[in-house]
């Protein structure tokens, strides 16, 4: 009993020996910390890429046909047969339709027989008129039964032309009674079945199917009209062989493409804005061999808006908005950070442009901007600015 009570102070009086050494220490790591100062925040800065660039406006069209026909009858009948595979390509000339050419046949026989029956007629008048020539120079016969017998003359040979113009007339209703493509392209689906009468020569003719071609082929989109302004004074200070040639150029891709893999040329600009929309439409012609671009289908299309360049270029995540400003932190003296208001221009490559407020040289901050205050000294450590298409051949790390 004596032994427990002497063992007590000692284990209390250790105890508070730790405590006090403990205490003891986080105040000097403390007082340590003050001394040294706050930890300033770290940055990753980098120089903007400056390289030789082609800006482009970008647009949504739709592309249409160069050529697009609806197939009519010009005359009235019997639909006969179908001479074609519904969506298949056909040529210039191949038969597609025919309607029942007897009527027509027998219309070009009667035309026929009615120039026989007048040529028969005109070499009787002539004889008439050569026998009254002679006896009115012996005046056995009156003048005026020879001039009638002139003008039975000239009637005939007025009947006879006549009929040869009505032979022409069947020849070509025989002939529109084998209907033919009239362009290359695809053709649609047959509209009208055989043996369906069909009504032709008139507005209200029958529609028996379409085509349309498909190479070249054509894309339409509307300008605005500032951007209209800007490419019409491009051409214009290109001249013949020059910059106008350049900024003809036009770039698509479909809806399923990442990549503007179609080029084509600015073909037509209409020739006035339309006053609802305030746009122009202009219209570009691309090649279409593997028929892969379609009459109808959507398509994002660029044109190019400038001559190349030299360009500021920066990471677009390193444009901040300040309501309607755009600013970039820029590395001044002492590391310390000063906000920059810029003017920007479009994507190039996943980069922004800067048109105005930035220098070459001038380093900026492309990575922590959320621990960046302006005029705040900051730590820096070096970056880059890379394009997106060189980022995508480096491939990972």
């Amino acid at each position: 009993m004596p032994r427990q009570a002497t063992a007590q102070p000692v284990s209390t009086l250790s105890s508070f020996a730790v405590a006090v050494l403990f205490v003891g220490a986080v105040l000097l790591s403390t007082a340590v910390t003050w001394a040294a100062g706050p930890t300033l925040p770290t940055v990753i800065v980098a120089e903007p890429l400056v390289r030789e660039i082609v800006e482009w406006d970008e647009y949504t069209g739709r592309f249409q046909p160069v050529e697009a026909i609806e197939v009519r009858s010009r005359v009235s009948g019997y639909l006969e047969s179908v001479h074609f595979g519904e969506g298949e390509f056909v040529k210039r000339g191949e038969l597609l339709f025919v309607i029942d050419p007897r009527p027509f046949e027998a219309a070009l026989a009667e035309a026929r027989a009615e120039l026989a029956r007048a040529r028969s007629n005109l070499e009787n008048t002539e004889r008439e008129y050569d026998r009254g020539k002679q006896l009115g120079a012996t005046r056995a016969l009156a003048q005026e039964l020879v001039d009638a017998r002139r003008a039975a003359r000239d009637i005939a040979k007025a009947e006879v032309d006549a009929a040869q113009a009505r032979i022409k007339a069947a020849e070509l209703e025989l002939g529109f009674t084998r209907i033919a493509a009239a362009i290359d392209g695809r053709i649609s689906d047959a509209r009208v079945d055989v043996g369906n009468l069909i009504s032709g020569g008139d507005a209200d003719s029958t529609l028996l199917t379409t085509i349309v071609s498909l190479d070249p082929i054509e894309l339409v989109i509307e300008a605005s009209e500032a951007e209209f302004l800007r490419h019409l004074r491009m051409r214009g200070q290109g001249g013949p062989g020059g910059k106008a040639e350049a900024v003809t150029q036009v770039e698509a891709r479909l809806l399923d493409e990442t990549t503007w893999i179609h080029r084509g040329r600015v073909t037509f600009i209409d020739n006035r804005l339309d006053p609802a929309t305030g746009t122009m439409r202009v219209k570009a012609t691309f090649s279409n061999s593997d028929a892969i671009l379609q009459p109808g289908v959507f398509a994002r299309a660029r044109l190019q808006a400038s001559a190349p360049h030299d360009a500021i270029l920066v990471p677009d995540r390193a444009v901040l908005s300040d309501q309607d400003r755009k600013i970039l932190y820029v590395i001044g003296d002492d590391d310390r950070l000063v906000s920059r208001t810029v003017s920007i221009g479009p994507l190039v490559d996943g980069l922004r442009v800067i048109r105005a407020g930035l220098a070459a040289g001038e380093r900026i901050v492309i990575d922590g901007l959320l621990r960046a205050r302006p005029g705040q000294q900051v730590t820096t450590e070096p970056g880059s600015v890379v394009a997106a298409e060189a980022a995508a051949a480096a491939g990972p790390p």
